[in-house]
């Protein structure tokens, strides 16, 4: 039986590791693609040559044509450029604005009914701008970060409590950078709420190290990102998607009156499967959360509107 085809579009770290991720869950084969040559086919071979030794049967081939692409069920749009010293924000926006937009593009007319799945920063405001460039049904256009916060906030946690990390369920709403809204109510270790095993000023201290866990990464490698967080974040989704899970899973999703939030992206709990989003799940939150969310909401419909 032929397995599932999947495009990662950028071979740099996220994009690479999350190709290797894919095939070596034998998930599906991968075509890995990027503007520089040689670059896709030679990290694509060098996983390859990792086969005998990991025992999958996933193939992962390196291009830099969109048509290999053609036929693909989800794509993983990695590409873009990272922020830089002296670069303000509004330069990233636009600057990957015009990467993303080709990119949906150009993944739509090869791919027509695939899921794409956003991770090029921002986040929130690509993913929208995607589903824009493709005209995809929202549904098929969604983004990592929430699944990404939320796994930062859980091992927070777990260090904290000294605990497994695979113990704590965490949930973190909202867009993927400061305004980000950590959800304490809704993040348990082994069923229990966090608001009952830990105090305020741990509770806050957890919140704002979560908001701050990307640039933690940035600080710490002084040359790079994060990507393993991130790549198993994005394969946690693609996952979901092909194999028709519902599992749910923080998603950057299109709102349509879910949270008192209407006609933008915004981070929240989001049941995926073929097709990409099924449900979007109401979770109570308070009266401020609910307020650090339209907040954050209306971050995201700022920069969107400087793009159009």
């Amino acid at each position: 039986m032929p397995k599932a085809k999947v495009t990662v579009v950028g071979a740099g770290f996220v994009g690479a590791t999350t190709a290797q991720r894919i095939v070596e869950k034998d998930l599906a084969d991968v075509v890995l693609v990027d503007i520089v040559e040689g670059m896709p086919q030679g990290k694509a071979l060098d996983i390859m040559e990792s086969a005998p030794i990991e025992g999958f049967s996933a193939k992962i081939t390196g291009t830099n044509r969109y048509e290999d692409t053609a036929g693909s069920e989800v794509v993983v749009i990695t590409a873009g450029l990272a922020r830089k010293p002296g670069m303000s924000r509004d330069d990233l926006l636009f600057k990957n604005a015009e990467i993303v937009g080709g990119i949906a593009a150009e993944c739509a007319k090869h791919s027509p009914e695939a899921v794409l799945i956003l991770v090029t920063n921002p986040l929130d405001v690509m993913t929208w701008l995607a589903r824009e460039k493709s005209g995809f049904p929202c549904e098929r256009v969604l983004g990592m970060a929430g699944e990404l916060d939320s796994a930062r906030y859980a091992y927070f946690v777990a260090e904290r409590l000294h605990c497994q990390p695979s113990e704590v369920k965490a949930m973190v709403l909202g867009g993927h950078g400061d305004q980000m809204v950590p959800v304490p109510e809704h993040t348990t270790v082994k069923g229990t709420p966090i608001t009952k095993l830990m105090s305020a000023a741990d509770l806050e201290a957890i919140n704002q190290r979560t908001r701050d866990g990307g640039a933690e990464i940035v600080k710490l490698l002084k040359t790079g990102s994060a990507y393993y967080a991130p790549s198993a974040s994005a394969v946690k989704m693609v996952r979901a998607v092909l194999n028709d899970t519902g599992e749910v899973i923080p998603s950057c999703v299109y709102l349509t009156g879910q949270y008192g939030l209407k006609d933008v992206y915004c981070g929240v709990p989001a049941a995926l499967g073929r097709g990409g989003v099924k449900k979007i799940i109401e979770l109570a939150i308070t009266d401020s959360q609910r307020a650090a969310l339209q907040a954050s909401a209306s971050d995201v419909r700022l920069n969107f509107e400087k793009l159009t």
